[in-house]
């Protein structure tokens, strides 16, 4: 283990750690007001580290809905992280070995995949368990913390920090969705499938699970057909710009 390069991970790391920890927390409040126990809430973040895919999982659970559904919804909603795994895997080469790249698959979120990619130093084992470090350490300690201080808050201090979740995805889309019009419009059609899925006569009969599965399927099939990326964009070919550029370059295709 380089330490130097172990160093350098965490230092990069530390403001997803912090940040990952102030949204955390309100999984964790979540959690415990869905009937989770404080224990299984923490070990729902340590063994997962999804933002989304822990948020919409706490919604398959609190529906009664099958493993099935889970299993579905956790499938479409994760699957980007494959692509990511794979560019990835791709920046890493052969310095990076099969027992370390499981270990790293682990905490590959999208922040965490950003920072790498953007790296212009040759990635390193050392390098990547740093980054990994903090993340998931701010991730289950603020998972932790919102369950521990929602067990003892009052009820409605509770329901305010219930939607710090919809507080987060606004802070998140809005703002890009205001720049990119494909954004807009697969955000637009998940709220108006979602609502349809829960008013509509026949559709409301539709587990919550399955619904969220399938809003995010037509959703994002249809925005895809609308708004299908270039194929310079879609097959970035190799170039000789700067290091930093052409890793930005293959995070956006990635992603």
């Amino acid at each position: 283990m380089n330490r130097r390069e172990y160093s350098a991970g965490v230092r990069d790391s530390l403001p997803v750690g912090i940040g990952y920890f102030s949204v955390s927390f309100g999984f964790g409040a979540l959690a415990v007001s869905y009937g989770l126990r404080v224990v299984d809430a923490t070990l729902i973040s340590l063994t997962n580290l999804t933002s989304a895919g822990q948020f919409a999982g706490l919604t398959v659970i609190a529906a009664g809905a099958s493993l099935w559904e889970m299993i579905l919804t956790q499938l479409v909603i994760n699957s980007r992280y494959a692509l990511m795994s794979l560019a990835l895997s791709q920046k890493a080469g052969s310095r990076v070995g099969t027992l370390p790249r499981l270990f790293i698959a682990f905490f590959n979120t999208d922040e965490i995949f950003a920072l790498a990619m953007a790296r212009t130093q040759p990635l390193t084992t050392s390098y990547l368990m740093g980054l990994g470090l903090t993340p998931i350490l701010g991730w289950t300690g603020g998972t932790l913390t919102g369950a521990l201080a929602s067990s003892v808050l009052p009820l409605s201090v509770r329901t305010a920090l219930s939607v710090a979740l919809y507080g987060m995805f606004v802070a998140i889309v809005v703002p890009q969705a205001r720049k990119e019009k494909p954004l807009l419009a697969v955000t637009l059609l998940a709220a108006a499938l979602s609502c349809l899925f829960t008013w509509a006569p026949v559709l409301n009969a539709v587990s919550s699970g399955l619904a969220i599965v399938l809003c995010t399927v037509l959703a994002a099939g249809v925005c895809a057909l609308l708004f299908p990326l270039p194929e310079e964009e879609a097959h970035p070919q190799a170039d000789t710009s700067r290091p930093g550029q052409r890793a930005g370059h293959t995070r956006e295709a990635a992603v």
